[in-house]
Parts: C-alpha cells; structure tokens; sequence
C-alpha cells in the first residue's frame, strides 16, 4: 500500500506560496509612502501660529483663521496632533485640537517662534489675561 500524504490546512503547495507573495497585501506600506510625501511642519511648540481650518456649512465651505500658542504636539506619523492655545473675549481661554494631516487644514503660518524648555506648555492654562501669552521670542 502506498501512503498518501495528507497535506494539513496550514501546509501550503509551492504555486500557493508564489501567489501569495505576488498578491500580498500592501496597504501598511501604502500608508507609509503616502505618510512620507506629507511635509514636516515647519513650527515647534511655544510658536503663535495662525491655522487657516476649512469648515463647511451645508453646501458652502469657508476658511477660518485660529490663531493662538502651540501648547503641545502629540502623536506620531500620520496620526499626529497639535493644540492651540488662545485668550477669546474676556479672557476665557480656548483650546483646540488639530490633526497636523488633516485635509481642512488649509495652511499654517508661524506669526512669531517662541523659545521654550518644556515640550508640553500646560501651565499656561493656569494663567490669566497677557501673562497667559507670554513666551520668550526665539
């Protein structure tokens, strides 16, 4: 009697493996590259930015400017984040969280760098009035 061998549901035939690699998924490495083309940002925390944020109303859509100190960058790669800080009409302290990839982000300019020794600036929530916006010049 000739054995027969009875291949298990984890073994596979060689022509299985060669279609395998050749139809492998490649959707991590798609997100890497499109992660690569995005631009590091150009600012740190303690700089007062202005963020030009894309909001839509119903059918119309218009840009919003935001300007305030980022207080923190959190995250990495494409799922990064930043907060920024800023004093609204009588000094009620706004922050808002902004995914850095987002695509509603319209631009980002850095109105003046700030020079500062911590990476995260929560302490000045705490803070009232000017003394709330107040970061070295770098």
């Amino acid at each position: 009697m000739a054995e027969e061998k009875v291949a298990t549901p984890t073994e596979k035939t060689e022509q299985e493996v060669e279609n395998i690699d050749t139809t492998a998924d490649t959707s991590t490495d798609t997100v890497v590259k499109d992660s690569s083309k995005l631009a590091k940002p150009n600012f740190k925390v303690g700089d007062t930015v202005i963020v030009n944020y894309k909001i839509k109303e119903g059918e119309k859509a218009r840009i919003q400017p935001f300007q305030g100190i980022v207080i923190s960058l959190k995250g990495s790669q494409i799922s990064k984040t930043f907060t920024v800080s800023r004093i609204a009409a009588g000094s009620i302290g706004v922050e808002r969280i902004f995914p850095l990839f987002s695509p509603n982000i319209d631009s980002i300019v850095v109105k003046t760098p700030g020079k500062v020794k911590k990476a995260k600036l929560y302490y000045l929530r705490k803070r009232v009035g000017k003394a709330a916006l107040k970061v070295k010049a770098g």
